[in-house]
């Protein structure tokens, strides 16, 4: 079973971005977040989202653009 939430430090790691820059892009929308308490979560499907829209950008002949 994959997990559907995944933790801001987790993310980072992925994206192979510093701990502090993650937490800046969630906080600035970049990254898709929800709050429970404390917690901030990133929900797997959003994250799959995010990286499917910036693949598409990146295709040869598309005008890239930084993913909001």
């Amino acid at each position: 079973m994959h997990k559907q939430t995944y933790r801001v430090d987790e993310v980072a790691l992925m994206l192979d971005i510093g701990r502090s820059t993650a937490y800046d892009a969630v906080r600035r929308g970049e990254i898709p977040s929800v709050r429970i308490g404390r917690r901030i979560v990133i929900p797997r499907q959003a994250l799959e989202n995010l990286l499917a829209v910036a693949d598409n950008n990146s295709e040869p002949g598309r005008e890239g653009r930084e993913v909001k």
